[in-house]
């Protein structure tokens, strides 16, 4: 799905207003207004990761408004010790190693466990990431976050608004069918992202993330 389907055709340029503060004031909201719903709903997802063993939660580094690397929060999806198993992989099979270095991740990751493949398909592996958004470290709708050491993949795509704004726990991107697109692609919604931030263009991504939530937990 290309970029202005997403975000509605191009709007114009939103008030300063939602910018300044208008955008925060809504994270904000929601967030209490739906906490009744998600501290339960919070509490189940973490006991069914444990159950597995190992710990619930995971924090990586990850690059935020101008350029700051804080630490991004979610429910762990793959077996402990996830990083050293991906460089063995990588050693032993050049051409899941070569996919990798194209897309940043694995089509099938044999890292990830049963309960976190529920968790990738219905996005709420990124729930705790809540907590980054109560912080200001992020935003409920943004560009996706990425690592520190993927900046020169980012760079060389030209995703130079990206440092402009908070990374969301969704956005254009994430709910436009297209997560197995490179980085060039990530920039390109960033882009129009960035130019056409407004209420209603946030609340539609809003709506369809909660669409895509459903759709995949009914499949």
């Amino acid at each position: 799905m290309p970029p202005g389907a997403v975000l509605g055709g191009g709007a114009a340029l939103a008030p300063g207003f939602y910018r300044r503060g208008g955008k925060r004031a809504l994270d904000l909201s929601l967030i209490a207004l739906f906490s009744p719903l998600l501290a339960p709903l919070m509490l189940l997802l973490w006991l069914a990761v444990r159950a597995g063993g190992g710990a619930a939660f995971f924090a990586q580094d990850r690059v935020g408004l101008d350029g700051r690397v804080f630490r991004c929060w979610k429910l762990r999806s793959m077996i402990p010790d996830a990083d050293l198993a991906l460089r063995r992989l990588c050693r032993d099979d050049p051409a899941l190693a070569a996919e990798w270095r194209r897309h940043q991740k694995l089509t099938a990751d044999p890292r990830i466990t049963r309960v976190g493949r529920l968790l990738r398909r219905t996005g709420l592996d990124e729930l705790p990431q809540i907590w980054n958004v109560l912080r200001g470290e992020m935003s409920l709708v943004g560009p996706r976050p990425f690592m520190p050491s993927q900046r020169g993949l980012y760079g060389a795509a030209g995703g130079f608004l990206y440092y402009r704004m908070r990374p969301g726990l969704t956005g254009p991107w994430q709910v436009s069918g297209r997560s197995q697109s490179g980085f060039a692609d990530r920039a390109a919604f960033d882009d129009l992202y960035h130019r056409t931030t407004s209420l209603r263009g946030d609340l539609r991504i809003l709506l369809r993330t909660v669409a895509v939530v459903l759709c995949a937990r009914a499949e």
